[in-house]
């Protein structure tokens, strides 16, 4: 007998997407260089001279990553944190002594108050020294309790909690259900008012810290009534309170220390004073929480990358093969001129996009969505090269090649760790969607009524006339620029030339924005269905971002005289590289399968295709596709255990 199934909610297309668009920030009060560039606008000005930290900020920072270095290499034993698939608690009370919990929080509440630029550092150092210990610090404070509470709590509450997620109490973030992932409408967990309390009940999946917290952001929809407006609402929850049980600790591909859970809430009693923000609010303070916290993936990213290279570099070296280094035999050496040049690219888009976020002059939205989304892609790229440059010993595990006599190089351990990132904190498919909405708002401002077909003749005609005023304007600043002037962009040029390349990124920026043009023409409202054609758009945008800030990152280090020739070098690496790849994207465009493989999908989902499943035997088993979610008590034990308890 199959196990029961949580009756699903039921909300239609246009409901879910009228819920994401609510929470979407709707206004644009501050330049922002990847939504000009997506409008066919090379705002360099915007980059360039690379904006700079103040000298206070860089001596905490340095002085603060001096202290987790020396901590690293003493404490964090990475082996044995992937052996016995936990973090030990004394590594945890390190961490706490060291003020790790509170990197971001203002000293006034117990923090080291360390700007986004040297949290990142942070990460990608902690990170390379243990993956596992780098999610847990990032889940604490890129998008648990500290940083919602940072932009929308209120006094009382920061009072009450950052001290304590400065020093001693690890918090979790907790959006996701069995049956709800990145469609936020279906929300299930419901907290219904009830005097000055809210009532929680529902369960909560993939909850990463969840095991081990000690205050929870929980999102819960909350009914509609007399004197409350409802919708999904945030709250501070305390992870001991009653009626709350871990219900089982998840196990993973990678990331096998992390604290990973399910947790059920059967009548939770949590103060009104715990809710952040207004009712119908907690949507739009998630995604407005993850504008700068998405930045701490990319962060971890660039760290796998300049340990890649780590790797690749000594092993390529020592390792011969036919007379010579394997490095110096050019099907290896183009994995690692990848690996490199791509290493500096990651890194120069994490610190542009961390200045950024630290002066705060920018809207970097679509710049830390592109960092993440690029990052996470590029980062299994690199890691995946590395494993083949390895041969056996990369599929070969880090305690196998020790346990023989050889440098454990755990290789296959961070293909396997970095695998996440391009699904955590939004999939790659879902962050093409959602960078794909904001890079065209501008043709929805003025055009949106004109392809919605709810809308009246006369609201579509009025739209119409502007979206005429808006591109007898726009179209016609797409036809030349500065990218098809051979003087452009001098100063990029030293020894080697970069200027080139900038020129094409104006170029291609334009040519980016009239591709976007013509598929609004030609499919109108159906754009929004044309995810394969939006998702290369996209790659297209990142590609160009990243080169951008390769070129202003090699510039500034050439000025400062930090490496300014070999950063040049890099920077150029990447950039011919990258053209190819756009290259590729454009022609992918017009050039591709999607329409025959929307008909091969709707065939498979038949079932014609069956007979060709034949011939296997299916290890899965038996059992529901989504376990069951329905409210009430917990019927198993709770696995709940946190750090020194």
């Amino acid at each position: 007998m199959s196990a029961p199934t949580t009756p699903r909610t039921t909300v239609t297309e246009r409901e879910a997407r009228q819920v994401a668009e609510a929470a979407r920030e709707q206004d644009w009060r501050k330049p922002s260089f990847a939504k000009e560039l997506f409008l066919g606008r090379f705002r360099l000005d915007l980059i360039h001279p690379h904006p700079l930290p103040g000298e206070e900020s860089v001596q905490r920072g340095e002085e603060f990553l001096g202290k987790l270095r020396a901590f690293c290499e003493t404490t964090v034993d990475s082996a044995r944190i992937e052996r016995e698939a936990r973090i030990p608690d004394e590594v945890v009370a390190g961490l706490k002594e060291l003020g790790a919990l509170g990197m971001k929080i203002d000293p006034k509440y117990g923090g080291l108050g360390l700007t986004q630029l040297y949290y990142n550092k942070a990460l990608a150092l902690v990170g390379s020294a243990s993956p596992a210990v780098g999610a847990l610090l990032s889940a604490h404070q890129s998008i648990g309790v500290p940083q919602p509470l940072k932009l929308f709590g209120t006094q009382e509450q920061k009072d009450a909690f950052l001290p304590r997620c400065a020093r001693t109490d690890i918090s979790a973030f907790l959006l996701t259900e069995p049956d709800v992932g990145s469609d936020p409408a279906r929300l299930a967990t419901t907290a219904v008012p009830d005097g000055d309390d809210y009532v929680l009940d529902g369960v909560k999946l993939w909850t990463t810290n969840g095991v081990v917290a000690d205050l929870l952001v929980v999102m819960a929809r909350v009914p509609k009534s007399d004197g409350h407006k409802g919708g999904i609402t945030a709250f501070v929850v305390e992870a001991g309170s009653e009626g709350i049980t871990v219900e089982n600790r998840n196990a993973f591909m990678g990331l096998r220390g992390i604290e990973n859970g399910v947790t059920r809430f059967h009548q939770v009693r949590v103060p009104a004073a715990n809710r952040i923000g207004p009712e119908g609010a907690g949507l739009k303070i998630a995604l407005t929480t993850l504008n700068t916290g998405r930045l701490s993936l990319p962060a971890m990213c660039a760290g796998a990358g300049k340990w890649c290279l780590k790797i690749a570099r000594e092993w390529s070296a020592e390792r011969e093969q036919w007379g010579k280094p394997v490095a110096l035999h050019e099907a290896v050496g183009s994995k690692i001129a990848f690996i490199a040049a791509t290493t500096f690219a990651l890194e120069a888009v994490l610190d542009l996009s961390s200045q950024m976020a630290d002066e705060d002059r920018n809207d970097i939205r679509i710049e830390a969505a592109l960092a993440k989304l690029y990052g996470s892609e590029m980062a299994w790229r690199m890691a995946d090269e590395l494993v083949q440059i390895r041969g056996g010993r990369g599929y070969e595990t880090a305690e196998s090649l020790k346990a023989r006599g050889e440098r454990g190089v755990p290789a296959e351990q961070i293909l396997r760790d970095l695998r996440i990132n391009r699904i955590f904190e939004g999939s790659t498919e879902i962050m093409h969607l959602l960078i794909a909405r904001e890079a065209v708002d501008a043709h929805l401002s003025v055009a949106g009524d004109l392809i919605d077909p709810d809308k009246s003749l006369s609201d579509k005609a009025k739209a119409g006339a502007n979206a005429g005023l808006f591109y007898a304007k726009w179209l016609p600043k797409l036809v030349a620029g500065p990218g098809q002037l051979p003087t452009s962009y001098g100063e990029f040029k030293h020894g080697v030339d970069l200027s080139g390349h900038l020129r094409y990124v104006e170029r291609t920026a334009r040519k980016l924005a009239r591709s976007t043009f013509y598929a609004m023409s030609r499919w109108q409202g159906r754009m929004e269905t044309k995810q394969g054609f939006l998702g290369r758009i996209v790659d297209i945008g990142a590609e160009l971002f990243a080169m951008s800030a390769a070129c202003v990152r090699a510039e500034r280090l050439r000025s400062e005289g930090d490496h300014g020739r070999e950063a040049y070098q890099l920077a150029d690496a990447f950039c011919r590289q990258a053209r190819i790849r756009v290259e590729e994207l454009f022609e992918r465009l017009w050039t591709n399968t999607d329409d025959l493989d929307r008909k091969v999908v709707k065939a498979v989902l038949a079932g014609s295709y069956t007979w060709l499943e034949d011939g296997v035997v299916d290890p899965s088993g038996d059992g529901p596709w989504i376990a069951d979610a329905t409210p009430g008590p917990a019927t198993r034990e709770n696995e709940r255990r946190p750090y020194g308890a």
